[in-house]
């Protein structure tokens, strides 16, 4: 595929953003795509339009994109847009990323369901939904304890008991579980992690967009030995990755 020019933003609402780019073993306890209610059409238009217009149409991540049902992790009065190309603001400061860079850094990560990945930055809850659709195992930390319990409520209500949350600093990963097959991080440090070098296994892949306050690379690392192999992928603008004081890294 080839990289688009226009710089993503996923982490501060853009009104008006407009992007110039050119085995299916889901959560058994996911709605019923049937009724009105689960906004499949929308759903499927997003898949379609956003996504896989984009050059992303490996089955098993268009599935999970069409399972998940991303109205559910926005506040209620941005239902009606959940389904936009583009984040919406989910309260302290945050967003939902935009779609296609949810599936974009979940496609570069080439998961197996038989995976075991750590998230960095839980926001909503999606990404990790996600995840939990594609894997068995998914750990995911968030440093705003309001966030990270609303999303934990959310996600164990859909039934994906396969996703753990922890509330805590993410520039330290959860070493209890680790290694892990692939990192996914969806704030960014001005420097890859050491704490998360160390828990990514033989083989295993990373994606971090890495550098100063809105304005980074989105990185896609992979370990081979004791050396991590680094390929820049997309221009992005995230949230910095802070710590529980609200400090940067």
């Amino acid at each position: 595929m080839s990289k688009p020019k226009t710089v993503v933003c996923i982490c501060q609402l853009l009104i008006g953003l407009t992007i110039h780019m050119g085995c299916n073993m889901g959560n058994t306890n996911a709605s019923d795509n049937t009724t009105p209610s689960s906004y499949f059409s929308e759903r499927k238009r997003m898949v379609e339009y956003q996504i896989r217009a984009r050059g992303i149409d490996d089955k098993k991540v268009v599935d999970a994109f069409l399972r998940v049902e991303r109205h559910r992790f926005v506040p209620d009065r941005y239902i009606p847009h959940a389904y936009e190309d583009r984040p919406l603001p989910i309260g302290e400061g945050q967003t939902i990323s935009q779609p296609y860079i949810v599936a974009y850094m979940t496609h570069v990560l080439s998961l197996s369901r038989s995976d075991k990945v750590l998230e960095i930055g839980t926001g909503s809850g999606y990404q990790a939904a996600i995840l939990g659709e594609l894997c068995d195992h998914v750990f995911t930390v968030e440093v705003i304890p309001s966030l990270g319990r609303k999303a934990e409520g959310l996600l164990n209500e859909l039934g994906y008991e396969n996703v753990k949350v922890k509330i805590g600093d993410g520039y330290e990963g959860w070493e209890e579980y680790a290694p892990y097959d692939a990192v996914i991080v969806t704030c960014a440090p001005t420097h890859v992690p050491e704490p998360l070098k160390k828990q990514l296994k033989e083989g295993g892949r990373m994606i971090i967009p890495v550098g100063e306050a809105y304005d980074q690379t989105l990185v896609l690392l992979r370990r081979i030995g004791d050396r991590l192999k680094e390929e820049r992928r997309l221009p992005v603008r995230f949230v910095p990755m802070v710590n529980e004081t609200g400090k940067t890294y």
